[in-house]
């Protein structure tokens, strides 16, 4: 958190950029409000950049686009309908929105468009009272009319007005709450949390395209466990992304199992720790493939003779029902296909580290993964939580092992793009057929030695095929 006088000397400097000061000039000049407003200004005050600059005026769309346009690098008016226009000023993005009074109407899955006549108004009319401050310009006046700065200072997330009105008026309102929880690591209030676990079922009038935007928005965060939590414990998530409360799992007395919701946030933490770790930027997928590993044990769970219990087939299961959440969710296809094969593969390694695999074995490990083999690393890795120190030392080595391996192969071989030592062509002319399936089972069954025995030579691999041919010739159905 920045001291308030630095943060009002960061936002006094902005406001003085020769692009924004010529942007409120104009506007002042036609007559029309114009503030900077909501994550810019809170950003100010937590140290933080932003080239993502929202304001708030009085001016209605078209007078909006009329003033915009002759400073502007580029402009567009795809959120006219609601009131915005966006534009490039330089190294800035700009959104400028007309006052909003939006309300739900009870029924719609979008919110109603209705232009409000002071910023005042529109202040309160926003999500939480971090957000719902503004810098007037050119005049550079902070307004703050629901003690957002004190609720910056607390670490404290409140609606601007009662929350049964603000969630009535957008229930998306009750996920960014978790969303800012995450990004912000700020703590709802007492009351705001009761009108959400009050309300959530309100949540269903939501587009899920718009409920699926915020989750991923919030799995993103630095740290997105303090959200996930609030969505569970308010019963936000029964609604949105029942799977993850369902991993909470009663444990008869008899049966001792790790507790399977805390064991995915754990495994979640450790991912991100082992994304920043190896180099990478925050991964939706990974992250999501993660949070979801073990959505198929619930419906697996079984207690077996003496007491252990038992989730076989549970992660065949819960690619399935992952592929489907996230396909309800509106996620893209290659989203959902990539986290569905993760979690499908997320147990393939503890077979490797009971027994040590033939080379074979660790080809078609990476053949499996394909391009997804290093989120598979990091998911392998983070899905071990056991505080055994041995255990997890043994697991940890023994994944070192299998990387070293891989890496091996794969400079003697090029193991990330395994391919038949013949193409379709060339198993064509040496058999003498045409395109079908026949076609098809000779270069699975070249893919195969190739995967047992590494790389063959040429007229090996013609040899080996006119062997395998031949005797399917003389047993089709074998």
């Amino acid at each position: 958190m920045q001291p308030v006088a630095d943060a009002v000397a960061r936002l006094g400097a902005l406001a003085d950029s020769p692009r924004i000061r010529g942007l409120a000039e104009r506007f002042a000049a036609a007559g029309h409000e114009l503030a900077l407003v909501g994550g810019p200004v809170r950003d100010a005050f937590l140290g933080r950049e932003s080239h993502d600059l929202d304001f708030a005026t009085s001016a209605r769309p078209d007078e909006i686009l009329e003033l915009v346009t002759p400073i502007a690098d580029a402009h567009w008016d795809i959120g006219r309908q609601f009131g915005t226009i966006g534009a490039r000023l330089g190294d800035d993005t700009v959104e400028i929105t007309t006052y909003r009074a939006d309300e739900y109407d009870g029924a719609s899955r979008k919110p109603v468009v209705a232009f409000g006549d002071t910023l005042e108004g529109d202040l309160l009319r926003r999500d939480f009272t971090v957000n719902a401050m503004a810098l007037r310009v050119p005049g550079k006046v902070l307004v703050d009319p629901s003690g957002g700065l004190e609720d910056l200072l607390a670490g404290r997330l409140r609606t601007p007005i009662e929350p049964e009105v603000s969630f009535g008026d957008d229930p998306l309102r009750m996920l960014r709450g978790a969303r800012f929880t995450a990004q912000l690591g700020f703590a709802l209030d007492d009351a705001t949390t009761s009108a959400t676990a009050a309300m959530a079922e309100r949540i269903g009038i939501v587009s899920a395209e718009r409920i699926g935007e915020e989750l991923s928005k919030l799995l993103l965060a630095h740290d997105p466990v303090p959200g996930i939590r609030v969505l569970v414990d308010t019963g936000l998530a029964e609604l949105v992304l029942p799977e993850v409360p369902a991993l909470r799992l009663e444990i008869d007395e008899h049966a001792h199992h790790k507790d399977v919701y805390e064991h995915s946030l754990t495994a979640l933490t450790q991912a991100i720790a082992l994304e920043r770790a190896r180099g990478h930027a925050p991964d939706l997928v990974l992250r999501l493939a993660v949070l979801l590993h073990d959505i198929g044990k619930p419906a697996t769970r079984k207690i077996e003779p003496g007491g252990a219990v038992s989730f076989h087939h549970h992660d065949v299961l819960g690619a399935k029902l992952a592929a489907k959440r996230l396909r309800e969710l509106r996620f893209d296809g290659d989203t959902v296909k990539a986290v569905s094969t993760l979690i499908r593969l997320h147990l393939r390694f503890f077979g490797y580290a009971d027994a040590s695999w033939t080379d074979a074995a660790v080809r078609r490990y990476v053949r499996d993964a394909g391009d997804q083999l290093e989120r598979l690393h990091i998911l392998s890795r983070a899905d071990v939580t056991t505080r055994n120190q041995r255990k997890a030392a043994r697991l940890q080595r023994a994944y070192d092992e299998l990387e070293e391996r891989i890496a091996a192969l794969a400079e003697e071989e090029e193991l990330a793009a395994i391919r038949p030592d013949l193409d379709g062509e060339r198993i064509m002319a040496i058999l003498g057929i045409r395109p079908g399936p026949e076609v098809g089972e000779a270069y699975r069954y070249l893919l195969e030695v190739r995967l047992d025995e590494g790389p063959l030579a040429e007229d090996e691999a013609e040899a080996r095929l006119r062997t395998w041919w031949a005797a399917r010739q003389q047993n089709p159905a074998g």
